[in-house]
C-alpha cells in the first residue's frame, strides 16, 4: 500500500491508552496466577510480578490432606492401645505369677507345720510309752524286792483241805466284796478258803498276788496262788488245785468254777505253803 493512500476510517487500528493496557496485564496475570495454584503448577509454570504463584504452590503441597491426618491419629490410637493392652497383660502375668509363687509357699508352710506337729505327737507319744514302760519295770522290780507278806501258817493246815473246800464252794455265786459262805469274789474266796487251813492272807488280790515266794507258772503245784497282773498289782486270783486247773471266782456269769489254766493263763504264781 502506498504511504499516501488513505486508510478508511473502520480500517484504522484503535489505539489504547496506557491506563487500559496495564489493566488488561493485571488481570490477565491474576487469571494465570489462579490456574496455576489451582493445577498445582509448578513454580516455574506460574509468573506473578512478586512470585506469589511460587509461594501458594508450595503451601498447598505442604499441607496434608484431612483423610491423612485422620489415618495418622487412628494408627497412632491404635499402636498406644495395643502397647497398653501388651503392658497390662505382662503386668496381670507377673501379679500371677507371683500369686501363684506366695499360695506355694503358704502350702509348703502348712505341710512343714503339720509335719513337725505330727512328727512332736508321735515323739511325746514314745516318750509316754517309754515312761510307762520304765514305770511298770521299777513297780515290777520294788515289789519284787519289797519284803514279803508275813504269812501264819498253822501246824495243822494241809493242803488236801485246802483244795477239798475250794471244790466245795463251786457253783456258788459271785459277789463283788463277798466273803461266803454263799457268795464270793475272787480274792474273798481264796483268803476264806486258806483261813480254813490256819493261813491269815492279804483281803486283795494284789496283797495276795505279793505273798510267800513268786513262782513260774510252770512250776505251780497244788495250794499256790495265781494271779493276772503283776505281782503286787494283781488284777484277778485263784487256786491252783492240779492237773492243769485252777478254781476261781470268775464272774457274776460264771460264779465259782474249775477252769484249765491253758484258757486263761495266768501271769505269775506265789507259793505260801
Amino acid at each position: 500500500m502506498s504511504p499516501n493512500a488513505v486508510i478508511p476510517s473502520h480500517r484504522k487500528p484503535r489505539v489504547r491508552s496506557g491506563r487500559q493496557a496495564a489493566w488488561r496485564a493485571g488481570v490477565a496475570g491474576g487469571v494465570l496466577s489462579t490456574i496455576a495454584v489451582t493445577s498445582g503448577a509448578t513454580p516455574s509454570s506460574a509468573h506473578g510480578a512478586d512470585g506469589a504463584g511460587e509461594t501458594a504452590a508450595e503451601t498447598t503441597a505442604e499441607i496434608p490432606t484431612v483423610p491423612t491426618l485422620a489415618a495418622d491419629l487412628t494408627a497412632g490410637t491404635e499402636r498406644t492401645a495395643q502397647a497398653l493392652q501388651t503392658s497390662a497383660a505382662r503386668y496381670d502375668l507377673a501379679a500371677a505369677r507371683d500369686r501363684a509363687a506366695e499360695e506355694a509357699a503358704e502350702i509348703a508352710a502348712q505341710k512343714k507345720a503339720k509335719a513337725e506337729a505330727e512328727a512332736h505327737r508321735k515323739a511325746e507319744a514314745r516318750r509316754k510309752a517309754e515312761a510307762r514302760a520304765r514305770a511298770a519295770a521299777e513297780e515290777e522290780r520294788a515289789s519284787r524286792a519289797a519284803p514279803r507278806t508275813e504269812i501264819d501258817v498253822a501246824a495243822t493246815g494241809s493242803v488236801g483241805e485246802l483244795v477239798g473246800f475250794l471244790r466245795a464252794q463251786v457253783g456258788k455265786a459271785y459277789v463283788m466284796g463277798a466273803s461266803g459262805p454263799s457268795a464270793y469274789d475272787c480274792s474273798g474266796l481264796v483268803q476264806t478258803a486258806f483261813r480254813q487251813i490256819g493261813v491269815s492272807l492279804p483281803r486283795v488280790s494284789q496283797g495276795q498276788s505279793a505273798a510267800g515266794t513268786q513262782v513260774s507258772v510252770s512250776q505251780a503245784q497244788p495250794g499256790d496262788i495265781l494271779y493276772w497282773g503283776g505281782a503286787g498289782s494283781a488284777h484277778h486270783v485263784a487256786v491252783y488245785v492240779g492237773g492243769g486247773q485252777y478254781i476261781d471266782a470268775a464272774n457274776p456269769s460264771k460264779g465259782v468254777v474249775v477252769q484249765n489254766v491253758s484258757d486263761w493263763p495266768p501271769d505269775g504264781a506265789t507259793r505260801v505253803l
